[in-house]
């Protein structure tokens, strides 16, 4: 079996068996009321999905750990289907995974509704988990430091990887959790940036990274068979945070993060979009008493809905421009 064939075929099985699993969750959810709570800010439409079950990282998470555990356990019988080198990126799913999850649970039925943890707790969690795999990426992998297009070379940055690295990591699990709130965008986009690592990983001889790539795809998929609008269930924090920081370690294992604002383009747009935001609102604040603002609403997305923009017309839009910045992504990998 080729390499691209035993990748497609993971993702194929993590599909199956996320949307195996995919209604029970639901019903699970359901039965114990874990659903979402709808800003009142918000676009007026939005208020139809309060009470859809979320937490549904949870849909993808599990697939992929069977998934990745058990083709890990048959290398004792002989058969070579995924490295020991893949459990850090499945390390880093569950770890952020758990974080967006008690940050979920906090914010339904916590002390904090409708909030759920405190930034700064937040904030502080994803950068010592980011920090102990920028560590974990540098010693234990050795994974590649840095490629840049237009160069045959690998630029060795010493003990500056380590916070540029885990720059990236909680870079990258917050612009995807920015980024979810519209029915699918999330999912399609994460899907779309780890096909695109996935081939370059491919192209790179790195078959176990590239076959663990594929195998999220599969589950990410599964988890839109139930998330496409109308959706019947939300990623909420515990999927966000989980695929944003997999991803970035995932690009760090490849040496080509320098291109990962290309490929994610839409979650940085949607990220400086809160960043412009939120700067503009306390500058206005501090030199003329109130608060400006630069959008109807941030993210960027729910200011294109204000604008007139319908759910669908946002997210496929968002996602013809990812796949294009894939294509440049792939290109700019390879030159």
């Amino acid at each position: 079996m080729t390499q691209t064939s035993m990748a497609l075929t993971l993702a194929g099985l993590s599909f199956m068996l996320t949307v195996i699993w995919g209604s029970p969750l639901i019903r699970v959810l359901h039965f114990f009321r874990i659903g979402k709570l709808i800003r009142v800010e918000g676009p007026q439409r939005h208020f139809t999905k309060q009470g859809t079950p979320t937490m549904g990282g949870v849909m993808i998470i599990m697939p992929v750990a069977l998934v990745t555990i058990l083709l890990n356990a048959v290398s004792l019988i002989g058969l070579k289907v995924l490295g020991l080198s893949v459990l850090l990126p499945l390390a880093t799913m569950l770890a952020y995974g758990i974080l967006g999850a008690y940050d979920d649970w906090e914010g339904i039925r916590g002390k904090r509704v409708r909030e759920g943890l405190r930034a700064r707790t937040k904030f502080l969690f994803q950068v010592l988990l980011a920090i102990a795999l920028a560590i974990a990426l540098r010693y234990i992998l050795d994974a590649p430091e840095l490629f840049l297009p237009f160069l045959d070379i690998e630029i060795q940055l010493g003990l500056l990887y380590i916070p540029f690295a885990a720059f990236v990591i909680v870079s990258a699990a917050n612009a995807i959790n920015l980024t979810d709130g519209l029915d699918g965008m999330a999912g399609l986009i994460s899907a779309t940036a780890f096909v695109t690592y996935g081939f370059i990983a491919l192209l790179q001889g790195q078959i176990f990274l590239a076959r663990f790539c594929f195998t999220v795809t599969g589950a990410v998929f599964g988890f839109l068979w139930f998330n496409v609008h109308p959706a019947q269930l939300f990623m909420g924090d515990t999927g966000s945070l989980m695929l944003g920081s997999t991803l970035a370690v995932v690009a760090l294992m490849t040496g080509q993060w320098a291109i990962l604002p290309v490929i994610i383009i839409i979650p940085i747009s949607i990220t400086l979009s809160v960043i412009i935001q939120t700067t503009y609102f306390k500058y206005t604040r501090w030199r003329y008493g109130v608060g400006r603002r630069v959008f109807k609403m941030a993210p960027l997305q729910h200011h294109l809905e204000l604008s007139g923009w319908s759910e669908t017309q946002v997210v496929q839009r968002f996602w013809l421009i990812t796949l294009l910045a894939a294509m440049i992504g792939v290109a700019l990998a390879v030159v």
